[in-house]
């Protein structure tokens, strides 16, 4: 238990002693670790509290007494000079072990592990604001300053062409694959300032919460981000929630065949439903009424079908004739058929004159009758 809290105490000082050398630097603490740290939680970035104000996110971070991470939230920073920005932190997978590479302050943003901690923190570089000369300009698309008189602001759309996902760590099983590139090196060599009082202050008071530690609060903490440094109470204290970094858009349904024929159809219209055929043993339903009987040999042919099975759009439009009222015009009938067309019915039975069945006998002459009665 000496060896341990003596080794902690000779590391620490050592930090100290070497940290004007490590300025010039990314610093990096060698921390074996047996499991990676926990995923990134999501969270509401809060309103910026004045101009000047840099954002810097949120992480995991080791405690040595407790042996478990613990949540760093993310909070507004204000920049040590004019010019600088902030590099945050990463952690870095080498086999079972994970190595913390510390942020710092320097003009340019360098290298962060290709981990999307989000608010302009895509994975490289910084897309929230820039310094020109001693002015700090803000991107409104990433960052929450609608509550403060910030004029110095533009309106920039970030397009994230990666896969965004909630890994904290680089390189190893299941890292983020991501190598830096010479501007992230060149930017690695130049002058930096190394966190400020109140960043130090503000992680430990994240380390003396036990509610931040990721055992108690299984990767969701209670205070995942603040206003200010240190500042884990009252108004702008922001918890985690439920869900991803990115934003997900569902997936178009496919439509179905009724939601298609009804989104092609202008409006307006009505959209004509199909009739099926009907048989042609019964064509008399669609047809006139019949005339009495004996049935005329041009009646007959009226009463022969008039149409032939065709394509349903020709059959919609038939039945549409059939149906039409009785004050229209009946269409033209096609042209008899000599060989379905049957003998007229008077040539097959005529039947005899009606007056020579019924007619009386006939009166004798005039001439006659008087002759008899003398």
């Amino acid at each position: 238990m000496l060896l341990k809290i003596w080794s902690r105490s000779l590391l620490s000082t050592l930090l100290l002693l070497a940290l004007p050398a490590l300025s010039m630097a990314q610093v990096s603490v060698n921390i074996s670790v047996g499991i990676p740290p926990p995923e990134l939680p999501v969270y509401e970035q809060p309103p910026i509290p004045d101009y000047g104000y840099i954002w810097t996110p949120g992480y995991w971070a080791w405690s040595g007494d407790d042996e478990d991470y613990y949540w760093v939230p993310g909070t507004w920073v204000l920049a040590p000079r004019p010019g600088f920005l902030w590099t945050p932190g990463y952690w870095g997978a080498e086999g079972a072990v994970f190595i913390w590479h510390m942020g710092y302050w320097g003009p340019h943003v360098g290298f962060y592990g290709g981990v999307n901690y989000g608010y302009g923190y895509m994975g490289r570089g910084y897309e929230g604001g820039y310094w020109e000369g001693d002015r700090l300009y803000y991107n409104r698309t990433v960052n929450n300053i609608n509550n403060t008189n910030i004029t110095n602001v533009y309106n920039k759309t970030v397009i994230n062409n990666v896969t965004v996902n909630r890994v904290s760590y680089n390189g190893g099983n299941g890292g983020v694959p991501a190598q830096p590139t010479r501007a992230d090196v060149m930017a690695t060599q130049e002058r930096h300032v190394p966190v400020t009082s109140m960043q130090r202050q503000h992680e430990q008071t994240a380390r003396s919460n036990p509610v931040q530690r990721a055992s108690q609060n299984q990767g969701h903490p209670p205070i995942a981000a603040t206003p200010r440094p240190a500042a884990f109470s009252g108004p702008g204290v922001v918890p985690a929630k439920g869900g991803t970094l990115s934003v997900v858009h569902s997936q178009p349904q496919p439509r179905t065949e009724t939601q298609s024929r009804a989104q092609s159809q202008p409006r307006g219209q009505a959209q004509p439903q199909y009739q099926p055929p009907q048989p042609q043993a019964a064509p008399e339903r669609h047809m006139s009424q019949p005339a009495p009987r004996p049935v005329s040999p041009e009646v007959q042919r009226q009463q022969q079908p008039a149409f032939q099975p065709r394509p349903p759009v020709e059959q919609r439009r038939q039945t549409e004739q059939f149906q039409s009222p009785r004050q229209s015009a009946p269409p033209p009938q096609p042209p008899p058929r000599p060989q379905a067309a049957p003998p007229p019915p008077r040539q097959q039975a005529a039947p005899p004159p009606p007056r020579q069945q019924t007619a009386p006998p006939s009166r004798p002459a005039e001439g006659q009758g008087d002759h008899e009665h003398h």
